[in-house]
């Protein structure tokens, strides 16, 4: 737990530039006190013990406004950054170095019973109030912008965006460490202005057209 509490506390000084002090990090960060409780909660629930991991989670998310179900597997060195409304539910599944941000649903789409919540690689980034939901795999060093929903696999080193999530791919090169929500690609953006390319290019066409009509015998 030492070692836990020890590399959690080298996370929020490695993600987030705004933590000047550990005993900042141990009064002020609610995504700390989360992940710590889950780790005890997680155990537990592991161990077959009634009702107590239950209610170290709901206890965890009155503290913090983090929900992380007990039976959530969560790897090493998990950053939840600001963290309110953050919701992981009871079958999913975090990589090593992941790091969230506030609003995000690692959630199911239904009633389903056995693995029904996303399957999140090493290195994932999810944006603030992206949605990723059901049993679907998202490979490693992947980003989500914010305020997608992701209901569809996503391979690794790829960039997801939009309503419905869209997989814009960084052919040949793995993608920055760091979420920079303001330089995502914006693929509904870039087929608008092919759009009007293309109709620039039509008009052309039919002005050179009516020209050469014009200009023809009478």
């Amino acid at each position: 737990m030492f070692r836990a509490i020890r590399e959690q506390v080298q996370t929020i000084f490695r993600e987030d530039p705004a933590a000047k002090s550990i005993i900042e990090i141990f009064f002020c960060y609610p995504g700390f006190h989360a992940i710590l409780l889950h780790r005890l909660a997680h155990r537990l629930y592991r161990a077959d013990v009634p009702l107590l991991p239950r209610m170290i989670s709901q206890l965890s998310r009155t503290l913090t406004g983090i929900e992380i179900h007990p039976g959530a597997k969560i790897g090493r060195r998990f950053f939840i950054d600001h963290g309110m409304g953050v919701v992981i539910g009871e079958t999913a599944e975090v990589g090593d170095d992941c790091l969230l941000y506030q609003g995000v649903t690692l959630g199911g789409t239904g009633k389903e019973k056995g693995k029904r919540h996303p399957t999140l690689g090493s290195h994932v980034v999810v944006g603030a109030g992206a949605k990723v939901l059901g049993n679907i795999q998202i490979g490693d060093h992947v980003k989500i912008g914010a305020g997608s929903v992701v209901i569809k696999s996503v391979p690794g080193h790829s960039t997801v965006v939009g309503i419905p999530g869209r997989i814009v791919r960084v052919a040949g090169e793995v993608i920055d460490e760091e979420l920079e929500h303001g330089k995502l690609p914006d693929p509904e953006a870039q087929e608008i202005d092919e759009l009007r390319d293309r109709l620039k290019t039509l008009e052309e066409e039919v002005r050179k057209l009516v020209e050469s009509r014009g200009a023809g015998p009478g």
